[in-house]
């Protein structure tokens, strides 16, 4: 009999207690606990494709390897990863339902990081926010809207790691948002981390944080779903885990307060050739972003644009089989620079077709988002100002670039 085969996973080496292991953890978000695998269990799971059965897997084992499994160790390895909700059966539907029901009953979506990925508790969230700025890589000093040096900005882009690595960054880019007039409402876009149907998804919920609840902009939301050619609140479960939005929110509710409202836009997968106007995906895609364009030419005072995102993927973590020296790092940034040099000239077309010379080597992630924003502001900002470039060091052997960067 067939044994149920492996979800769509994201597995990372690491070493826990001296030995070498394998962690699995769902992207979609319905499983919150990772799981630490050995690596004969892992060679385990990389073989349940919902075909083979344990004699297929010892046989491929044994083969690879030399190796004789029992079929024990192999029914072990498969229902411990059913019970956590790694694999494709009959026990994840029910989770799966379940988490979709409760998450479609509620009204706003909760704040999924908070105590994770940043303090939950508003004071100590605010002190943790704060000296970001004045950190040795920060800006220098706390946003002031009143700043006579500090030019306001209509879009940004910043990153979507989280904050430990990447928050001088962000406040880079968020002290560019903090002056008057402060816009009414905010469109977001992020990336879609999870495998997405559809090129935007939205969501009427509200977003929770720490600091308070950012309303959505729902009479926005429904004029821009009525534009697409698709369903867009199809994968609308994908908001419920996604950092790339969450993070940007936490960042206005602590400068711009609850009065904000926000406009959640996810961004999935792009044609490779975005200025193929043959292809109607493509077309899709920019009625949708003329969309946006028509409500913020309405009064461009009352909303700002945001781009939730990060840059360069590179190193073994990521797929690649070297490992970091300043070589790569130089030629990240060499290529990220060279990127980056269409969004000072507000080009969507010319980032992206820049980003896929190379069919999108450097796995930027960011790329139909921040495709999305640029568009978006074309015509109604005159310049893009890159204020600080960054990489970190991924745990699990790689870097991940991201940028500041203001449109005014």
């Amino acid at each position: 009999m067939p044994l149920p085969a492996l979800r769509n996973v994201e597995a990372s080496p690491m070493k826990h207690e001296g030995k070498v292991v394998i962690c699995l953890q769902d992207p979609e978000g319905f499983v919150e606990t990772p799981v630490l695998l050995s690596p004969t269990a892992f060679a385990i799971a990389t073989l349940l494709d919902g075909m083979n059965e344990v004699l297929d897997i010892q046989y491929q084992i044994a083969r690879n390897t030399g190796n004789i499994i029992s079929s024990e160790d192999i029914e072990r390895v498969v229902s411990y990863l059913d019970e956590h909700g790694y694999l494709k059966s009959a026990q994840f539907d029910k989770l799966c339902a379940r988490v979709r029901e409760e998450f479609g009953h509620a009204g706003s979506r909760v704040a999924y990081l908070a105590g994770k990925s940043y303090p939950s508790e508003p004071d100590e969230l605010r002190k943790y926010l704060n000296d970001f700025f004045i950190s040795e890589k920060g800006p220098g000093r706390l946003p002031d809207k009143t700043a006579a040096e500090t030019s306001s900005a209509k879009g940004l882009i910043a990153p979507h790691i989280d904050f430990d690595r990447g928050g001088h960054v962000y406040a880079s880019a968020y002290q560019r948002l903090v002056k008057e007039p402060t816009p009414s409402t905010v469109f977001v876009f992020g990336v879609s981390h999870a495998p997405a149907t559809t090129p935007f998804i939205l969501t009427r919920k509200d977003f929770e944080t720490p600091l308070g609840t950012l309303k959505n902009d729902r009479e926005v939301t429904d004029y821009l779903a009525e534009r697409c050619a698709w369903n867009p609140f199809a994968d609308e479960i994908i908001h419920r885990s996604e950092h790339s939005i969450e993070f940007q929110a936490v960042m206005l509710a602590h400068l711009l307060g609850e009065q904000v409202k926000i406009v959640p836009v996810l961004c999935g997968l792009f044609p490779e050739n975005m200025t193929d106007k043959s292809d109607s995906r493509v077309g899709a895609i920019n009625e949708f972003l003329r969309g946006v364009q028509e409500i913020i030419g309405k009064d461009r005072k009352s909303f700002a644009v945001i781009a939730g995102a990060d840059l360069a993927h590179v190193g073994k973590r990521f797929g690649d089989p070297f490992d970091i020296d300043e070589g790569i790092i130089q030629t990240v940034r060499d290529r990220d620079d060279e990127d980056m040099g269409y969004l000072k000239t507000v080009n969507a077309d010319g980032w992206y077709a820049s980003v896929m010379k190379d069919k999108n080597e450097r796995k930027v992630c960011g790329i139909s988002c921040i495709y999305a924003a640029v568009k978006v502001l074309e015509g109604s900002v005159s310049r893009g100002d890159i204020i600080q470039y960054d990489y970190a060091p991924d745990p699990f052997g790689g870097i991940v670039s991201f940028a500041a960067v203001a449109f005014s």
